[in-house]
């Protein structure tokens, strides 16, 4: 071809689009995200401009690229219906991924072409472009593609959203997508301990911007319930039940605000109502399985011998949703230890242990998602396995992740507990004062630390490594 492959490629990588976004595909699972965006194309009202352009790449990383092209037909077609007026503005991002799919087929005439449509059309829309323009629906569009990605991500869909409202602060899709963002960071630093709600007001003014909006009203009514706000939640789930009562992004949250009011069998009839609508949704048999292990725990505490046909029914149905969410969404890090759980409650052990270590291959665990792992493994082998060296094990490695989260204090305290235990129990030797002293110094306890240390040293008087965190501690205070 009479196209040099090199300057076609320095051109590609200025082009703004989902594939020069550093999206990874090993960071999500493909089919699941397939599924999630097709049933939002289905069921939301927003622009599906969007959602065609992030098929489009979606389906290139499956490598279907024809299949990804007839994404962008979709695509080309809703900006001809929606913005005929603006239709190079709005095409950009297609334009682009029309470009890199046809130079991954080869097809180096047509990418050229559509690199040279991009950069004519920046020219015109703006003196200073070549290849890229700053446009907010641009930033915008690059938001909720890193949002599908996951939790790696959300930071970087934070900053595109708020380049996008530099722009428009009124806009409502813009403010959506900040209030989204928010609420899931914050979901993510609530397990790292940071209290914080920073994304009260993004949500209230999203829901004023966007009174048709009515899964960011949930979003607003499970936010004021984390602030134990919890009438003033059910107000808004309501409202959104009455203005969408079929809509199954609306009805997974209201679900979730049930169950957690502890109200698990409505809780359930909205999850079935919500499944019939979309059936291979991971979000609801996750909650699903929430609902019946929720119901097992309070039929265990209402009664001392609950029927077991009862007990049985829900450890089943329990356990049926947790591994369907899990065999559509493969890195569903929370499925897995509820799943790994359900089976070790009801002395599953193998199966346990299968669904425990499923979970520590998953190649996406942020560090709170590890201590919580060992967290839950520690108990594992500490109350099922009844190997307490093994426990205390695991706990330490959550505990040596040195960055707080709810995880890392569960590791902590259990391990407080249990050492604390075996020593009051006589059963302490010289290892577990040792490994106290190191809780107590991980912990920034240091003369707690010191005094472990020396209760370990007069049970093992030549221990050099006692002998020298003694050394170190008394030196750092």
């Amino acid at each position: 071809s009479t196209i040099s492959k090199n300057s076609l490629k320095s051109s590609l990588l200025q082009l703004e689009c989902h594939f020069t976004w550093t999206l990874l595909k090993q960071d999500v699972d493909l089919d699941d995200l397939e599924e999630t965006i097709g049933n939002q194309i289905e069921f939301l009202i927003k622009s599906n401009i969007t959602n065609y352009n992030l098929l489009s790449y979606v389906c290139h990383l499956k490598n279907s690229n024809e299949e990804a092209l007839r994404y962008l037909q979709k695509a080309e077609e809703v900006v001809q219906k929606s913005h005929p007026d603006e239709i190079a503005r709005r095409s950009l991002v297609t334009w682009g991924n029309y470009a890199w799919i046809y130079y991954h087929m080869e097809r180096y005439e047509e990418a050229q072409a559509y690199v040279n449509k991009v950069g004519n059309s920046c020219k015109k829309l703006s003196s200073t472009a070549q290849w890229k323009i700053q446009l907010p629906e641009i930033y915008a569009e690059q938001g909720w593609a890193l949002l599908k990605f996951g939790a790696k991500y959300y930071n970087r869909a934070k900053d595109c959203f708020e380049n996008a409202l530099k722009n428009e602060p009124q806009n409502p899709e813009f403010n959506a997508g900040y209030a989204i963002t928010m609420y899931r960071l914050e979901d993510f630093s609530r397990r790292q301990c940071e209290n914080v709600s920073l994304s009260l007001n993004p949500l209230k003014r999203a829901v004023q911007l966007n009174p048709k909006d009515t899964f960011i009203m949930a979003l607003l009514a499970l936010k004021l319930q984390d602030l134990r706000k919890v009438d003033e939640g059910e107000r808004y789930i309501e409202e959104a039940m009455q203005k969408t009562p079929d809509l199954p992004y609306l009805l997974r949250y209201a679900a979730k605000f049930y169950r957690r009011k502890g109200e698990a069998d409505k809780a359930l009839e909205i999850l079935k109502k919500a499944l019939a609508v979309t059936p291979k949704s991971t979000f609801l048999h996750h909650q699903l399985g929430l609902c019946y292990r929720e119901k097992l725990f309070q039929l265990k505490k209402a009664t001392r011998f609950p029927p077991q046909k009862q007990v049985e029914e829900l450890v089943r149905l329990s356990i049926f949703h947790f591994k369907t969410a899990i065999d559509q969404k493969t890195k569903f890090f929370s499925a897995h230890t509820d799943l790994a759980n359900m089976y070790a409650e009801v002395k599953r052990y193998e199966e346990a242990e299968e669904s425990f270590q499923k979970a520590f291959q998953i190649n996406i665990l942020s560090y709170s998602d590890k201590q919580e792992l060992y967290y839950h493994y520690g108990n594992f082998q500490r109350f099922h396995m009844k190997s307490e060296s093994e426990a205390i094990r695991y706990y330490m490695k959550g505990l040596k992740i040195e960055k707080d989260s709810y995880g890392r204090n569960k590791c902590r305290n259990a391990l407080k507990k249990l050492l604390k235990q075996r020593i009051h129990e006589g059963l302490g030797d010289a290892e577990d004062f040792g490994t106290l002293g190191l809780v107590h110094n991980l912990s920034g306890e240091k003369l707690e630390a010191i005094e472990c240390y020396e209760a370990a040293i007069a049970l093992q008087p030549d221990n050099e490594e006692y002998l020298s965190a003694i050394v170190e501690l008394r030196l750092s205070i």
